[in-house]
């Protein structure tokens, strides 16, 4: 059987092609199964996962335990919020003191740039970043281009525009990488001051006239402004930002085309996205959720070949 070239997944950068084609082949097998009546199989019945949670989430952290339990893993829930985290102890304590109780893997969500490779440098266990502060969320980006994959037939070729809020977005960063890797070409648009100084390094053209980034573009994926992740104003007001960069019916009515819309969520309706466009036939928003359980289900597997037992 292929296997990932790739010993943990700790961001888009550290995958080949070919890792993401292996990865996209299996969540195939995958969805496949979760469309069943019955959605479980008993492939990692002797794996034991702990989900480390250092920063909020919801659907991240829903769709990775169901994807561990339609795979029979045992799984291991922990959130920092009620953790000895709390009273000082340190990441590598944490982990150490869950993987005396034998875990295999640890998908880990943390506020730090760069915690998994310093855990995966650490500790001997498999490595899923589930998010590492304004870095990569490589799963995310997996699932997305999986989506667009299913919607378009194919990635390559295709212009894909990220909307929104770049300068804070980890799933910015590991799509732009994800995108660029299958062959797609990728602008983004957004306020400048939530442009970051790099992004032009990477191969991405900036575009401020949202209606022109439109108008160029096959898919929009829509980002929500981080609000929690400022500690100074970047914009005038909420108000302001959804005149230039919000989408509504109207605009894409205008287009002359249709486009497919994306959001990684949560939604801030009637702000970045108004809910006709998110609820509308272009959007694929849900298939996205459905499709984080089969790519995150493909991406365990995977890495759980790898486990010695």
């Amino acid at each position: 059987m292929a296997e990932l070239s790739v010993e943990h997944l700790l961001g888009i950068k550290y995958l080949k092609e070919k890792d993401i084609n292996l990865i996209f082949k299996t969540a195939d097998h995958f969805k496949e199964v979760i469309n069943r009546p019955i959605k479980k199989v008993p492939s990692l019945r002797d794996i034991t996962i702990a989900n480390l949670f250092f920063e909020n989430s919801t659907r991240t952290k829903l769709s990775f335990e169901l994807a561990e339990k339609r795979l029979s893993a045992d799984v291991i829930n922990f959130s920092a919020g009620q953790s000895s985290v709390k009273k000082g102890e340190t990441l590598i304590d944490t982990v150490n003191n869950i993987l005396a109780m034998k875990v295999d893997i640890v998908v880990m969500r943390h506020a730090s740039v760069g915690a998994g490779v310093f855990l995966s440098k650490h500790v001997d266990a498999k490595i899923i970043n589930a998010g590492d502060g304004t870095h990569e969320h490589p799963t995310q980006a997996l699932l997305d281009s999986y989506s667009i994959r299913e919607k378009l037939g194919n990635v390559k070729g295709k212009k894909i525009v990220i909307v929104g809020d770049i300068l804070h977005s980890r799933v910015a960063l590991s799509n732009i990488y994800a995108l660029q890797l299958q062959g797609a070409q990728v602008k983004v648009c957004g306020p400048t001051t939530l442009i970051p100084k790099y992004i032009s390094s990477l191969g991405v053209e900036v575009e401020t006239n949202l209606k022109k980034a439109l108008e160029w573009c096959d898919v929009a994926n829509v980002l929500r402004v981080q609000n929690e992740r400022m500690d100074i104003k970047y914009f005038p007001s909420t108000r302001e930002y959804t005149q230039l960069f919000g989408i509504n019916q109207d605009i894409l009515d205008n287009l002359g085309k249709k486009i497919v819309i994306m959001h990684p969520g949560p939604i801030n309706r009637g702000v970045e996205i108004t809910s006709d466009v998110a609820d509308s036939n272009e959007s694929i928003i849900l298939n996205q959720v459905e499709n984080g359980v089969a790519v995150r289900m493909a991406v365990i597997y995977l890495l759980a070949q790898q486990v010695k037992r």
